[in-house]
């Protein structure tokens, strides 16, 4: 099955050598979402937690618009928090990005990301 990698307008080009996202096309299509930081595409990222709650599924979102999808093409999200009390903001903003969809999750506290700014990753897995 032919694998595209892609770096989509409107999200940060990735800091290191890793692609955004990878779609795997064959009889289904397949999309690998790396995990995205609360970083806005002019490389800013906001000092509060639930900002970039809500800057990290903006970018999913892009992405996954950009190769045809949606929220409802996820099955699968790792969420790597920095903080236990960003657990009720990651969930009730999930739950208004993505709606009914209850796709597989798996939730981690991390002791810290690749930058000491970042409190919040998210990857995912999609098909469409």
């Amino acid at each position: 099955m032919p694998v595209t990698f892609s770096n989509p307008e409107g999200v940060r080009p990735p800091g290191s050598r890793y692609s955004h996202a990878a779609l795997i096309e064959g009889p289904g299509r397949r999309l690998v979402v790396s995990g995205q930081i609360g970083a806005a595409p002019d490389g800013s990222v906001a000092p509060a937690g639930e900002d970039q709650v809500r800057q990290v599924l903006a970018n999913l979102k892009a992405i996954l618009a950009a190769h045809g999808m949606g929220p409802e093409h996820i099955v699968k999200l790792g969420v790597f928090l920095t903080d236990r009390a960003l657990i009720p903001t990651w969930r009730a903003e999930r739950d208004k990005a993505f709606g009914p969809i209850q796709p597989c999750s798996t939730l981690l506290l991390v002791a810290g990301l690749a930058d000491p700014r970042y409190v919040v990753e998210v990857e995912a897995e999609a098909v469409g």
